[in-house]
């Protein structure tokens, strides 16, 4: 199976006791950003559009800590930009690790083979490399040829060294489902243990805006996708459940709250997706937010959203209340024929709100008001030379 056998018994356990213990709310997965930067552009990506002040920026070790402290979901996704840029990231990993955090690294691969010695193979770790698909597809997606070359290496290598490996694939409109299903099988071969995949969300910001998938397309697509992968024994990370509703046979409305971000900027309103808003706390974020104004039939941005960020918690809770169903799924797979469940109505939507400009402008006021001003940044390099100096003496 896709997930170890002890990972689904306790998130299993964690969720069956939110359920008893009646609570509405409450975060699946921790999504985790220690920086923004990342050493690709990828045209459908829009978390990378910001000045190189912010992309500078870096959570500490501390700050990820404390974040998995306030929030206290059972897994961990850490992703970015490129999380191997962050020198930290051993020790960040490590620290979710000795909390029994089931933490998944989300990279590109690019720097994995020069980094993977500073990890250890562990049932609570496993690595998560980018792949939109083969080889042209991959590269036309983070715009420059040979990455694809590069992460199934990095996944070969990964594997050799005792590593869980997964992949996670997101796909665009054109992709063609005999050309991902064999992509599905190639991976398989190569021995990743499971398949993350979802439509891409239109991120104000991305460059490229004209590949984006609305839900009839992604349906379809899924469900072409899935025709073609019945007996193929594709393993996936997420809910069968998930599955399902990409292929059009769930009604489900979003649960942005059940994998809050954590950000440069704060915790991200109001979701992994969509930033509307930060909060400087994990309580603030959950207490402050008014829920009702996002998801798919609420807010223009969420017109065309099916990413598990938004609807696997959604299919985990559908799960706890209709076992049965989820039994099912996952002994049939997705249903492929047949009509689709009903759409949600966009006729009521509010308009979308834009507020880039806002949210950089303010982090912008925040970091030069928390830097040294240019006399102390002196003093301090000069006294870092002189240390450096009395160092080299002792030790001569």
């Amino acid at each position: 199976m896709a997930v170890p056998l002890m990972q689904a018994v306790r998130v299993g356990s964690y969720v069956v006791k939110q359920h008893l213990q009646g609570r509405k709310k409450y975060p699946l997965v921790l999504m985790l950003e220690p920086l923004l930067r990342c050493n690709l552009a990828c045209s459908g990506c829009g978390k990378i559009d910001y000045p190189a002040e912010i992309l500078n920026q870096r959570l500490s070790v501390q700050e990820c800590l404390d974040a998995d402290a306030e929030c206290g979901a059972p897994v961990v996704a850490v992703a970015g930009g490129e999380p191997l840029l962050h020198k930290d990231m051993p020790k960040i990993i490590q620290g979710l690790i000795a909390r029994k955090r089931y933490v998944y690294l989300c990279t590109n691969g690019l720097l994995l083979e020069k980094k993977i010695d500073d990890y250890k193979p562990s049932p609570f770790f496993s690595w998560d490399i980018h792949l939109d698909g083969d080889q042209l597809m991959h590269d036309a997606s983070v715009c420059q040829d040979g990455v694809y070359d590069r992460a199934i290496t990095a996944i070969k290598l990964a594997k050799s060294k005792g590593f869980r490996v997964s992949i996670n694939c997101t796909l665009f409109d054109g992709a063609d489902p005999h050309r991902v299903a064999a992509f599905f099988d190639e991976v398989m071969a190569l021995g990743v243990d499971g398949i993350m995949t979802a439509p891409g969300y239109a991120y104000e910001r991305a460059p490229d805006q004209e590949h984006f998938l609305n839900r009839q397309k992604t349906k379809q697509l899924f469900r072409d996708l899935f025709r073609l992968g019945k007996g193929h024994k594709w393993r996936f990370t997420q809910s069968p459940l998930f599955l399902n509703f990409l292929a059009g046979n769930e009604q489900y409305h979003c649960t942005p709250w059940g994998k809050p971000l954590k950000t440069v900027f704060g915790w991200q309103r109001p979701c992994y997706l969509l930033g509307e808003g930060y909060a400087s706390t994990y309580q603030e974020l959950m207490d402050d937010t008014n829920w009702d104004l996002y998801g798919t039939g609420n807010y223009a941005k969420c017109a065309d959203c099916m990413v598990h960020s938004g609807y696997e918690s959604t299919a985990v809770k559908d799960a706890i209340q209709r076992p049965w169903h989820i039994a099912q799924v996952a002994l049939m797979g997705p249903k492929t024929e047949g009509p689709m469940a009903p759409e949600i109505d966009l006729s009521k939507q509010r308009p979308a709100e834009y507020a880039y400009n806002e949210q950089v402008e303010g982090l912008m006021k925040k970091i030069k008001s928390e830097a040294p001003s240019t006399s102390k940044r002196t003093t301090t390099i000069r006294r870092v030379k002189t240390v450096k100096k009395e160092e080299v003496k002792e030790n001569s």
